[in-house]
């Protein structure tokens, strides 16, 4: 049985979509389908249901899951018993903040599987690292940039805030904002601007660096943030996340690096992968 068939089907049955497995695992979603649909005719069942929000697992689908999981865990566990290079491959990632865990756990999950006895060490972007994943503003003169993925810049609202009502917020729905300063972020840079041409005061709350820690003083009700958002975070329930209207910003998210060793090349692999 193709054990990347396993792995799909796995992804399928916990995020709930042929999409968001796809988005998880990095893969095209035509490549979930096409494998989900030679496991189902390998089994002679149907493993999922389909409706209009994503999937459903049958009875089948839930009988699996758990074996699944079991052999997909056996399988690395019988490599690494077989596994007879006892020499580490040191390798230092260096990472910004506010990634997302769920999106940044999957990624080096297969890329520690995809090399040898890697031993990854994770550092801040500003250390010394053999790559890094950043936002392009980043990128240094003497680095090669390889984009992964975009974030769009939303407002982060209180569950109950007033700005939660306006179903089209412009810059002018910002004056004297309760407002949660994140910095450095390229994006304050552009908000900025923005409000200084509206002749638009915000009501600055507080001043931090991590996204989490915005998220958190958002969910406080001690204000609103402009963030990067990402999947794992547009799921919060208890924020609301609107675009401000004629400020289109985004941030790209990439691979920088000066030297192409092969375990450069297997991470720019496995980041770009689609």
């Amino acid at each position: 049985m193709d054990l990347r068939a396993l792995e799909y089907f796995v992804a399928i049955y916990e995020s709930g979509s042929l999409s968001a497995a796809s988005k998880k695992k990095f893969v095209a979603q035509p490549s979930i389908s096409s494998s989900l649909k030679q496991l189902e005719q390998s089994l002679s069942t149907s493993l999922f249901v389909r409706h209009a929000r994503g999937v459903q697992a049958t009875h089948a689908g839930e009988q699996l899951y758990p074996l699944a999981k079991q052999l997909l865990d056996q399988a690395v566990a019988i490599r690494d018993v077989f596994s007879t290079d006892t020499t580490k491959t040191p390798f230092r990632l260096g990472l910004i903040k506010g990634l997302g865990v769920a999106r940044m756990s999957d990624l080096l999950g297969r890329f520690t599987r995809a090399v040898d006895s890697l031993e990854l060490t994770l550092v801040s972007q500003d250390e010394p690292c053999q790559a890094r994943i950043i936002s392009r503003d980043l990128q240094l003169n003497n680095e090669q940039f390889v984009p992964m993925w975009q974030e769009e810049y939303q407002l982060a609202i209180p569950l109950h805030h007033g700005l939660a009502l306006i179903d089209n917020i412009n810059i002018l729905d910002l004056q004297d904002l309760a407002f949660i300063q994140r910095s450095p972020c390229e994006g304050w840079a552009y908000l900025k601007q923005a409000l200084k041409n509206a002749n638009v005061r915000v009501d600055t709350r507080a001043k931090i660096q991590t996204i989490e820690y915005a998220l958190g003083l958002v969910k406080a009700g001690l204000g609103c943030a402009f963030i990067p958002v990402s999947d794992d975070i547009i799921k919060d329930q208890k924020i609301h996340f609107k675009p401000i209207k004629d400020l289109s910003i985004s941030r790209e998210i990439g691979l920088g690096y000066t030297h192409m060793s092969d375990t450069v090349k297997m991470l720019q692999a496995v980041a770009c992968q689609n």
